[in-house]
């Protein structure tokens, strides 16, 4: 399996030494080399080939002021199994942060201590803070409701996964489509393909007319509705995403939306065969639990993908991966 997101693909390796703090931040062929990089590293985890030793003697940082499991794990454990160190600060806690120091100074102080730092805070725009002042790679982990590169990345390698192609596919988006990060993240890796995008979301957490405005001048073609119904039939890809309690002011209106974006094996009866269904995780009611042996689920496996397009990253943002050679995928 060779992924070509630009039709030709010199494996010029133009991510070395970049910080990445949006999906904006990838052209086509960028995002073709990354996912190429990380179906050679999941091959060899599969016993293929050893590039346990690629990040000898290299120190990722991560730097995590929210809770978080799949993301921060999974960018050490990639870290890990690339033969690299890492060091962390979970949730702010024994950092200077608490003591007031600004993102910028910690920018400065954290590029004497680390090779590349992947950082997650609360704040929109709070990682490219960060960054402006770090000399060393920093990863945009997720800031607030703005951007959450690496999981996007990680998304679309599992449809490429699942589906051996991205041009020609219809993706639904159901649930809080106004303020995941995930979802505008992937959407803005979309922009390069040629799909067919429907949102299902009711009116409270419909799509940003600014995410929909990025996508004008692109190929997609883009449909809305309040309810999966009809649309569910024509779908290749369904994400689906929390509806947070939170945003509506009405209880009552909040349980009815809830309900209506639960999915189950009847819920899903007349989807295709081959649908995948995908999850950033963690979920709540969205899922029922009676689909996770259903083969149309591919949520933990998207997790798991993580650590592949992470160990990708970190490979390439630090230059220690051989772009130009042959890629010998299946």
């Amino acid at each position: 399996m060779r992924v070509n997101a630009a039709g030709t693909h010199s494996g010029e390796n133009t991510l070395a030494g970049r910080h990445v703090l949006s999906a904006e931040d990838f052209s086509a062929a960028e995002i073709s080399l990354v996912l190429n990089t990380a179906r050679v590293l999941e091959q060899d985890v599969n016993g293929r080939r050893d590039f346990r030793r690629l990040l000898q003697g290299k120190t990722l940082t991560t730097a995590f002021f929210e809770p978080s499991t799949r993301t921060r794990l999974s960018f050490e454990s990639a870290m890990l199994r690339l033969g690299g160190q890492v060091s962390s600060i979970q949730y702010g806690r024994s950092s200077s942060s608490e003591k007031g120091e600004s993102l910028q100074d910690m920018g400065r102080v954290l590029s004497g201590y680390a090779d590349v730092v992947a950082m997650r805070h609360p704040e929109n725009g709070s990682v490219a803070a960060f960054a402006s002042t770090a000399s060393v790679p920093v990863i945009n982990a997720g800031d607030g409701a703005n951007q959450h590169p690496t999981q996007a990345l990680l998304d679309l390698y599992t449809i490429f996964r699942e589906k051996r192609r991205f041009d020609g596919l219809t993706i639904g988006f159901i649930g809080d489509l106004k303020y995941s990060r995930t979802v505008h993240s992937l959407i803005s890796l979309l922009r390069h393909y040629q799909v067919t995008l429907h949102f299902i979301s009711h009116p409270l957490l419909a799509l940003p007319d600014s995410v929909k405005g990025s996508l004008a001048d692109g190929r997609q073609s883009l449909q809305e509705s309040p309810e999966l119904g009809k649309a569910l039939r024509d779908l290749d890809v369904l994400y689906v995403t929390r509806v947070q309690k939170e945003r509506f002011a009405d209880p009552l209106e909040y349980e009815q939306a809830n309900r209506n974006y639960q999915l189950n094996r009847d819920t899903l009866q007349h989807s295709k065969p081959d649908l995948i269904l995908m999850h950033p995780l963690p979920r709540l009611q969205e899922i029922h639990s009676e689909l996770d042996s259903d083969p149309r689920a591919k949520y933990f496996r998207q997790a798991q993908n993580g650590v592949y397009v992470r160990m990708a990253l970190l490979a390439l943002l630090l230059a220690q991966f051989p772009p130009h050679r042959a890629w010998a995928t299946d």
